[in-house]
């Protein structure tokens, strides 16, 4: 007898994660590859992350603390919320699927821009959901067709800023406007994992409806700029009633020991960060010159990633840079996401780019 799985999670496609280093090096026999697809810290983790994680192996016989009260009060203390305002989450993933879970009954509506986060999308269509993918304008997200698209069955409307994976950004204006015309029975979901690379002097004060009491939620991790992609572990601020809702199926202990110290000694390393954010800058102003000059041009991007039009099938030249040992992300059509690495990474790219552009014309 076959398996019997409901059409929504049968019509979903496996998430596709970027090539991992090794594997690449093995079926290609290449001595050297660099890893520019998956939104990582070049510089690596916090020396003040990896200090504690040998502190805390003792100890990996013991659950962890269930309640995160160490962390969940530090981000309280620095985002000037209470810690009920808090909750962690197996990377900031973990809380998209916990609030479709919530929040979504069959043939419930959530809106959210085209050419963003896919996790969004995979969660509600697993939680039987109906994903409302609303155009895009420009690479921006549409707020005011997005706010038009909301019904009496909209739960849920997620915004990605910046945006996943073109870069962009919705100003604190756009988004003021589209608060404006969002009803109370939906939940908005700002999702800001690329929070500490913004450098727009307009980027919204998202926390600020949340303090006001409105029904959103504001997902930031230490995936990214913190450089701890690998312990999985981010955080939603959203109000004490919310959390209260999540935290009844939120899986017990799902932020682990070592993530919790890691990313409670992060938050406190600020010269991490901020050479984090120094080199991210420095390095996209140069990899968008050098694309330039080679004849694309990358969107405005707020990230630690540049999304470019490549003027042919993106997937060709995405495998042309693979067997040239630089890894990248295709997602469809003729655009390309690169990641801003190291000066010596971004530099092969750009040489890698180059040679590919060259064997085309």
């Amino acid at each position: 007898m076959p398996l019997k799985v409901h059409p929504d999670i049968a019509s979903l496609v496996p998430y596709v994660p970027g090539k991992p280093i090794e594997e690449l090096q093995r079926e290609l026999g290449l001595p050297r590859a660099i890893k520019l697809a998956s939104n990582e810290n070049p510089i690596g983790p916090s020396p003040k992350a990896l200090a504690v994680l040998g502190e805390t192996a003792p100890t990996l016989h013991r659950y962890p603390d269930g309640g995160a009260f160490r962390l969940r009060g530090a981000l309280a203390e620095r985002w000037k919320v209470t810690p009920d305002h808090v909750i962690l989450g197996n990377g900031s993933d973990e809380i998209l699927g916990l609030l479709a879970r919530t929040f979504l009954s069959p043939g419930d509506e959530a809106v959210m821009a085209e050419h963003t986060f896919v996790i969004y999308k995979m969660e509600v269509k697993a939680a039987h959901g109906v994903a409302v993918e609303v155009p895009q304008k420009n690479w921006r997200h549409d707020l005011p067709a997005m706010a038009a698209a909301i019904t009496d069955k909209t739960r849920l409307l997620f915004v990605c800023n910046p945006n996943n994976p073109t870069g962009t950004m919705a100003t604190k204006a756009e988004v003021a406007a589209l608060m404006a015309r969002v009803p109370d029975h939906v939940v908005v979901v700002f999702d800001e994992a690329y929070y500490e690379y913004v450098r727009h002097p307009e980027f919204p004060e998202s926390l600020s409806y949340v303090n006001a009491g409105r029904n959103v939620i504001v997902l930031r991790t230490f995936s990214k700029i913190y450089g701890l992609a690998g312990l999985r572990i981010g955080y939603g601020m959203t109000t004490p009633e919310i959390t209260n809702y999540l935290n009844r199926i939120r899986p017990p202990f799902n932020a682990n020991s070592m993530a919790q110290r890691a990313a409670l000694a992060a938050l406190d390393d600020e010269a991490h960060v901020g050479a984090s954010r120094a080199l991210n800058h420095a390095e996209m102003d140069k990899v968008r010159t050098g694309l330039l000059t080679l004849g694309f041009e990358a969107l405005p991007s707020e990230t630690n990633f540049l999304y470019f039009d490549v003027g042919r099938d993106g997937r060709e030249v995405f495998d042309a840079l693979l067997r040239k040992g630089i890894i990248v992300r295709h997602i469809d059509g003729r655009m390309l996401r690169v990641t801003i690495g190291l000066p010596e990474e971004n530099q092969l790219f750009l040489s890698a780019l180059a040679d590919v552009t060259r064997a085309a014309r």
